[in-house]
């Protein structure tokens, strides 16, 4: 019945998730990824040329729960102060088809993203880490700081932006520096974070330092990547291979290799360290969405009434 489903906006989806649940939600739904148990076929992408956007359709069944993203990306929003992720989540039982609720979706996008990153980072980097270098200063830039926190502790805050006033205002906000340049960002950084729209590299593999961490989250699509072909030379960890392999122009035109998928790695698998770069390539996952959602449905789900 359409009165026991539940609908919840962006403030009440923000309300009931932590970055704590989160993390520990999505560490076990990766680990359930890599080891077969979940159902998740590649996102379907419709591309809408006149806006430069496309509108994406994000399946998956996981556990006691399916459902869908539907997520639209439309990078000229920017110049009009609007998002550029637009989404929602619609959830059902696994067991008998029942529509259980519809969900803001953009909200869980911008915190699941982070929370996987500062999974990654936990994963990959050294406990003793102490530069972060941030490319990029939007909602993903803000996210990204508020969930690695929960896991890493850093002594030095560097941000670059392509529009040097919002790395400005990044940096009054956040207690970060703003760099003049992406390499000067970027030079001596543990761990490195780009989250640009930008279709071609931001981030140079020559400026990165030995070993260092990179999570590469901004370019999704075949024709967009943020890092060039040196910085791409290293191991590279994957949420999914599947999707890696077919998605994200940072691999697909570099020609990488993917390494390990990151639940892989969270169930004990290892891969040899060198002194190039790892790079955590992020193109994001519907299971991701639908851990996210099972979440806030538990936390705000009707009541069931007696009798």
């Amino acid at each position: 019945m359409a009165e026991d489903i539940l609908f919840a906006g962006a403030q009440q989806v923000r309300d009931a998730l932590s970055y704590e649940e989160l993390i520990t939600a999505l560490r076990q739904c990766l680990l359930d990824l890599s080891t077969g148990r979940v159902i998740q076929p590649l996102r379907s992408v419709l591309r809408i040329p006149q806006h430069q956007g496309w509108f994406a359709v994000m399946p998956a069944v996981y556990g006691d729960v399916m459902g869908a993203k539907l997520v639209t990306f439309y990078p000229g929003n920017a110049a009009l102060d609007m998002h550029t992720h637009q989404a929602m989540i619609q959830l059902f039982r696994a067991d008998t088809g029942e529509a259980l609720a519809v969900l803001d979706g953009r909200v869980i996008t911008e915190m699941r993203t982070a929370a996987v990153s500062a999974l990654a980072v936990d994963t990959l980097a050294t406990p003793h880490v102490k530069v972060l270098a941030i490319l990029g200063s939007g909602v993903q830039a803000r996210s990204h700081l508020a969930a690695l926190a929960r896991v890493r502790r850093f002594q030095e805050i560097r941000v670059w932006s392509r529009t040097a006033d919002h790395a400005q205002r990044f940096a009054g906000e956040s207690g970060a520096q703003a760099y003049p340049s992406a390499e000067e960002a970027v030079r001596g950084a543990d761990v490195v974070l780009t989250l640009t729209s930008s279709p071609e590299p931001v981030l140079a593999g020559r400026w990165l330092k030995s070993g260092a961490v990179v999570c590469a989250v901004g370019a999704v699509t075949p024709d967009r990547r943020e890092l060039d072909d040196e910085a791409m030379s290293g191991a590279v960890i994957v949420e999914s291979r599947e999707a890696a392999l077919r998605e994200p122009g940072d691999i697909l035109q570099s020609g990488a290799t993917v390494t390990a998928e990151l639940g892989e790695l969270l169930n004990g698998a290892t891969f040899p360290r060198t002194d190039r770069p790892v790079v955590f390539k992020s193109v994001g996952v519907a299971v991701e969405d639908i851990a996210a959602a099972k979440l806030v449905y538990e936390k705000l789900r009707p009541r069931q009434t007696a009798g």
